[in-house]
């Protein structure tokens, strides 16, 4: 049975187009983070990122440096979309995009993880052996069939990130709706819709709607007889996504997955009428299968245990951030802090504090208040600044943060030296103050 599902030959129509799609929407993502500013105000005007901790040494490039970056990212997506040379047009992609994403986290999106997912993903698919200039310079490499294992793939990945996404909204904020309320209200200014928005039966909406889509949307696209309508639902889900949470490239991306959920045939009549359909069903076993089964056995466990790792360290995840990344905790949170630092001369006792404004953009000003890892690494580069003058310091943070509107609380253990103390990666940090919230 599990060699039926995994190893039949099937159409891979599924498979060609998505690579068009993905193609053409990582080209969009990396040309528009050029044109719409996101690069400059990210990577190129802050002195410095935060980046993911432990990756200290990926730092923008300087100069036009990521402009150029992302350019060549862009032209690797069309070469992905034009099936050219693909293999490494893929590969060349995932990396650059990997070293954006460990590069900085002050645009910290859960989406950005998805796209370096299905990135490393797409890398080992046979995605360029039909329709692609791959074929046109090299016809043995032509074939119309796939593994049936690729599309579960996909599916297996989406399923961890919907249902986890729809867990993650069980909580008190979501569920009386005030969180909601509060994501709505800085869209009161749109046009036509921003008003609608601000109504009550819309946050309930939108509440109920957020966890029962992403809870049954990959089971009702597999089940025949509800996927069409599962399907119109999905445009309008991720269509309202877009343009009242201007997500990117992400709510379509969304939408060209739901092509794996389809008749390998129904995809081909759609996109590829002059493709010679595949119509046999043998059952061929790889030489590589158990190199696959260990392979996709690590990574799926790593799926399965990344998102629910905060259970395990203390205090609340929405407080703390501890275990918040890599977990599908999508626009779960709305947290502003107020901080200042304390220099401290070990020699002198002379204090000083610290003017944020000559070594963060305004973007990360917003940010290092409410997540200590930010707070932690801003307090070590302080340390190393005036490590090179010769000075011995104590840094003390002075924070308050709010969660979802709530009253602002003390954040940071105010006589905690954040020169000295360390970061815990896996467990938590004791200078974060637990939360006294209800």
């Amino acid at each position: 049975m599990v060699n039926k599902i995994l190893y039949t030959k099937i159409d891979n129509s599924p498979l060609i187009i998505f690579r068009i799609f993905f193609g053409l929407l990582i080209a969009l993502e990396s040309y528009g983070a050029i044109i719409t500013g996101w690069v400059r105000n990210t990577l190129v005007d802050p002195i410095f990122t935060f980046n993911f901790i432990g990756f200290d040494w990926l730092q923008p490039l300087p100069g036009i440096g990521m402009y150029v970056y992302f350019f060549v990212m862009g032209t690797f997506g069309l070469l992905v979309m034009l099936g050219f040379k693909y293999r490494f047009s893929m590969i060349s992609f995932t990396i650059l995009w990997a070293g954006v994403y460990f590069m900085q986290k002050t645009s910290y999106n859960n989406h950005y993880y998805l796209l370096l997912l299905i990135s490393l993903i797409m890398c080992f698919f046979p995605a360029n052996e039909s329709h692609s200039l791959d074929v046109k310079k090299n016809p043995n490499l032509k074939s119309d069939s796939m593994y049936s294992y690729v599309k579960w793939i996909v599916i297996l990945q989406l399923f961890i990130v919907y249902t986890y996404a729809s867990v993650a909204k069980i909580y008190g904020d979501w569920l009386d709706f005030s969180f909601v309320k509060l994501l709505m209200s800085g869209k009161a200014h749109y046009y036509v819709i921003g008003d609608i928005l601000q109504k009550p039966y819309i946050h309930k909406i939108i509440g109920f709607t957020g966890i029962i889509f992403d809870l049954l949307i990959v089971p009702a696209l597999l089940y025949k007889p509800t996927r069409k309508i599962a399907f119109l639902i999905s445009i309008f889900f991720h269509m309202f996504n877009s343009i009242v949470f201007q997500i990117g490239i992400f709510p379509y991306l969304s939408l060209a997955f739901t092509v794996f959920f389809f008749d390998p045939e129904t995809i081909r009549s759609i996109f590829f009428k002059k493709k010679t359909p595949f119509k046999s069903k043998d059952i061929t076993i790889p030489t590589y299968k158990n190199l696959l089964v260990v392979v996709a056995g690590i990574y799926f466990c790593i799926q399965i245990i990344l998102p629910i790792r905060h259970h395990f360290i203390k205090d609340d995840v929405l407080w703390t951030e501890e275990g918040h990344r890599l977990s599908w905790r999508m626009m779960l949170r709305s947290k502003s802090g107020r901080i200042s630092f304390k220099v401290v001369n070990n020699k002198t006792n002379k204090a000083t504090i610290v003017k944020l404004n000559e070594y963060l953009s305004k973007k990360q000003r917003r940010r290092i208040g409410s997540n200590p890892d930010f707070i932690w690494q801003f307090a070590q580069r302080i340390k190393k600044e005036y490590a090179e003058k010769g000075d011995d310091i104590s840094i003390y943070a002075n924070s308050k943060v709010s969660v979802n509107g709530k009253p602002f609380q003390t954040f940071i253990d105010p006589n905690a030296d954040l020169a000295k103390v360390e970061w815990n990666y896996f467990w938590h940090n004791e200078w974060i103050l637990p939360s006294k919230a209800e």
